[in-house]
């Protein structure tokens, strides 16, 4: 039995508060300015996905009506599934207010580009969905088209394409889990920089992941953003490196069951990952992790965000339920639905952020964003880079 239970009751009241908006919403009455989905003109329905029910939707230049009798018995959108980023309740919520079910779209982001590709011209699928850098490798194929949901605006520059192909809804941070009672054994206080993780009785145990996986490379280039480096110079990372490999640090993966077991005492991950090990794992209790976001020994950005979005595919089948859809993600009440998952929504700063995350301060004064067109076109070689120059073991 899973111990943590905050975000199953927080679900239901969520849930159940989404449910009353959606009667409401269903009523074609709402002055709703947040976008999500605001009714339009009604010809009289009288129940969700009504065939005369009709939606405003889009941003700016894109804003458009949407009706209701074009929608499917079922959506396709790549990479929305049960298990993961709270979608399950996301679809359940998007179906009790506008009553189109979504497909369980398992599967990660590589398969799903993989599909679209081997699909082009003839999509099965409405919206690609998945991570940044895959969305923008889509649109690089001309898979995508051009559509700006509601709120697009309030999403920060570079976490969104200018040309309205690629949007981000979601962030994974770069952050610190740590073994809160290993600590207090060895009287260490809890890290704020990540020069305190250079501290022998850390750095000996110490342990990332892979700089060729996703997660690896968030962690490397934060850490090389926080001694001043750039996408061109990994020299800070790399010194970095260095200092710790002398104490025992290492790169591994897999690590969930070193932290618990107590064979690591800290290990740099996304803030999902390490919030996730802390509450929804019954090896340990969750006063022995703690997770915190770190800064450079100067008060530099130390904690990168990677986003996730999603973007309409070209030639699409039910392109104005797809907007709806992504309408609706970008709410706020869609957004509010990825806390619960432990996964910061693209608009955190304009929502209560749960207890359980680290202070929203602390993501203020670390988190930052590089420009993700430039990182996709880069990805490679500063991978192979930081693969032959890391002196961690484990790296290839």
């Amino acid at each position: 039995m899973a111990k943590f239970t905050r975000p199953v009751s927080r679900r239901g009241v969520l849930t159940s508060g989404a449910t009353a908006v959606g009667v409401a919403v269903a009523g074609c009455i709402s002055d709703d300015t947040d976008g999500a989905g605001q009714s339009g003109e009604s010809g009289g329905g009288s129940g969700n996905g009504s065939s005369e029910e009709t939606y405003e939707v889009g941003y700016g230049d894109y804003r458009t009506t949407v009706n209701a009798s074009a929608f499917p018995d079922e959506l396709r959108i790549y990479a929305v599934q049960t298990g993961w980023s709270n979608w399950d309740a996301v679809m359940e919520n998007f179906e009790s207010e506008y009553g189109v079910p979504l497909y369980d779209a398992q599967g990660s982001s590589g398969e799903a580009l993989t599909d679209a590709r081997s699909n082009a011209g003839n999509q099965t699928h409405s919206a690609f969905n998945g991570g940044y850098s895959f969305a923008l490798e889509a649109m690089n194929d001309g898979l995508t088209t051009d559509y700006k949901p509601a709120n697009w605006d309030v999403v920060p520059d570079e976490l969104k394409t200018d040309n309205g192909h690629v949007v981000s809804t979601r962030q994974m941070t770069t952050a610190v889990t740590y073994r809160v009672d290993i600590y207090e054994e060895r009287g260490l206080d809890a890290p704020e920089t990540w020069e305190d993780l250079k501290h022998p009785d850390i750095a000996q145990d110490l342990a990332f992941t892979p700089p060729h996986t996703a997660n690896g490379l968030a962690s490397a280039l934060s850490v090389n953003r926080a001694y001043g480096g750039s996408m061109a110079n990994l020299d800070p990372v790399i010194e970095y490196h260095e200092e710790i490999a002398d104490h025992g640090a290492d790169i591994r993966r897999n690590i969930e069951g070193d932290v618990t077991s107590g064979e690591i005492s800290t290990v740099i991950e996304y803030d999902y990952s390490g919030l996730n090990m802390k509450y929804n794992m019954d090896e340990i209790d969750e006063e022995q992790l703690e997770v915190a976001i770190l800064t450079g020994p100067s008060g530099r950005e130390g904690a990168m965000n990677v986003p996730y979005g999603f973007g309409l595919l070209e030639g699409a089948p039910n392109p104005e339920a797809a907007k709806l859809f992504m309408d609706y993600v970008l709410s706020l009440e869609g957004q509010e639905l990825f806390f619960d998952a432990f996964v910061r929504p693209i608009r955190a700063d304009e929502l209560e952020q749960p207890e359980e995350f680290p202070d929203q301060s602390d993501y203020d004064a670390a988190e930052f964003a590089l420009d993700q067109e430039e990182l996709v076109a880069n990805q490679e070689s500063i991978q192979q880079e930081l693969t032959e120059r890391t002196p961690l073991p484990g790296a290839q």
